[in-house]
């Protein structure tokens, strides 16, 4: 079978960055993860339903409730940025812009999850 690449790429070793199928486990995990943890959020906000603020923070300083929404939280985050980053790789031509965008939404991300995972913990350890 003929390489494809050409002969320039073959003499500097260029080609795949093999890492594309990692990625693609590292979303279809995440997936995963959120279709078996969403169920269970979809659950736990119904049996809130017709409660109140207090009935919804009893369930979750629950610390099986408590665990499951920091694994929800961390799993919708990390599912997040791996696929705007995918939709960011795809449409952004501009290296620079790219480099920008790529760090500004993982930034946003890991801030943004750190935040709702100290709100749970707060509410689980009675803060």
């Amino acid at each position: 079978m003929s390489d494809l690449r050409n002969p320039l790429q073959r003499a500097r070793g260029l080609g795949s960055a093999k890492d594309g199928v990692q990625h693609w486990w590292r979303q279809r995990v995440t997936a995963a993860a959120l279709l078996v943890l969403g169920i269970w959020f979809v659950l736990l906000v119904l049996s809130l339903l017709h409660g109140g603020y207090a009935a919804a923070h009893a369930a979750l300083a629950h610390p099986l409730n408590a665990a499951l929404m920091i694994a929800f939280l961390i799993a919708l985050f990390w599912h997040m940025q791996l696929g705007v980053q995918v939709v960011i790789e795809d449409y952004v031509h501009t290296r620079w812009v790219e480099l920008t965008l790529q760090i500004l939404v993982r930034f946003f991300a890991v801030l943004a999850a750190l935040l709702a995972i100290i709100a749970v913990l707060r509410i689980a350890l009675g803060g």
